[in-house]
């Protein structure tokens, strides 16, 4: 593990990235606005489940085989952002005929699926976690897979946290309209687009070089 110093420098920088508004955090925002907070928590366990996919992976070297071929991250790339703009467009169309009394939510274990298929087929956080943590990884000490995993899940664990809190203040704003049918409808219509635009410039992401 690194030295206490720079894991203080890990955290402070984890901290950083966790907090700031990415596709994660939107998503869980877009996801908990179209269909509460159950399904806005199971989306962040199963984002924690997808993430935990890509440090496993990167701490046995499969990731940085998907990063080095051109072609293996193109289909994880196109795989991903379709599946994303499935969503969104799948929440678009029910938004036109749900209110929210009568809507039944997709459920959270639906939900949760969703959130473990977009982060795992998220090339981005793969490549993440393999520019960022090796950063913190002491050769020297020997470990280096166990030491990229507990990096990992510390960072991933950062990351749910900042998510739960969107999620929490999202269905609060949701609570909201519940005497608002015509702006539920909006803003469900809204989640949808947001979701459908993560997966367009999910498809501008580029493989490191």
């Amino acid at each position: 593990m690194p030295s206490p110093e720079s894991f203080v420098v890990f955290l402070a920088a984890a901290l950083l990235i966790a907090v700031m508004p990415g596709p994660g955090l939107f998503y869980v925002t877009a996801r908990t606005l179209a269909g509460g907070r159950a399904e806005g928590i199971a989306s962040c366990c199963g984002t924690v489940l997808g993430g935990s996919v890509h440090v496993l992976a990167g701490a046995f070297g499969v990731s940085a085989l998907v990063m080095a071929s051109a072609e293996a991250f193109t289909v994880l790339k196109l795989v991903g952002a379709a599946y994303l703009v499935w969503l969104g467009f799948k929440t678009i169309r029910e938004a036109k005929v749900e209110t929210l009394a009568g809507a039944p939510a997709s459920g959270p274990w639906r939900a949760f699926r969703d959130g473990v298929l977009v982060e795992a087929l998220n090339p981005k956080t793969a490549a993440f976690f393999l520019a960022f943590i090796p950063q913190f990884v002491r050769l020297d000490q020997g470990g280096v897979a166990l030491q990229f995993v507990a990096l990992g899940l510390v960072s991933i664990g950062l990351n749910t946290l900042s998510a739960l809190l969107a999620t929490l203040m999202a269905s609060r704003v949701r609570d909201g309209l519940v005497r608002r049918p015509h702006v539920f409808r909006r803003v469900r219509q809204a989640s949808g687009m947001v979701m459908c635009g993560l997966g367009a410039l999910l498809t501008l992401a580029r493989r490191p070089a």
